[in-house]
């Protein structure tokens, strides 16, 4: 069974295009696979405009309430796909993400792109999960 959610408290998507979260019950697991977050805010409007730290820190908090909607935690993440519009920001990218995760890194994936579909967005982070 799949279950597709946009659950409270983060921002909801625009109505039809995707939905914040998949999850596929394996045999008394389940898969998690969120969508991509940028630091948008529930109005539509960017946060921390020219600040990989303060977008992190808001994408970062966004997928944290993603997860525990389902019973997650960054302890459960098993993958990050990030995406950045600048490849010189990784280092403040990664320094903002690093204390989300209490124990080993999950495997990580993060490539540069030209734009991403927010103006002013500097990362959209997607992760998948396990439970």
């Amino acid at each position: 069974m799949t279950i597709l959610d946009n659950p409270p408290g983060v921002p909801a998507p625009p109505p039809g295009r995707y939905s914040h979260i998949a999850v596929v019950d394996l045999s008394g697991k389940k898969l998690l696979a969120l969508s991509g977050q940028v630091a948008m805010d529930s109005d539509g409007k960017l946060v921390g405009e020219d600040d990989i730290s303060a977008q992190t820190r808001f994408v970062m908090d966004t997928i944290g309430t993603i997860l525990a909607a389902h019973g997650a935690t960054f302890a459960h993440v098993i993958n990050v796909r990030t995406y950045l519009t600048d490849m010189s920001l990784v280092g403040d990218y990664a320094e903002a993400r690093r204390n989300r995760f209490p124990g080993p890194m999950p495997t990580s994936t993060t490539v540069e792109v030209s734009r991403l579909f927010l103006p002013g967005a500097l990362l959209e982070v997607e992760v998948t999960a396990v439970i």
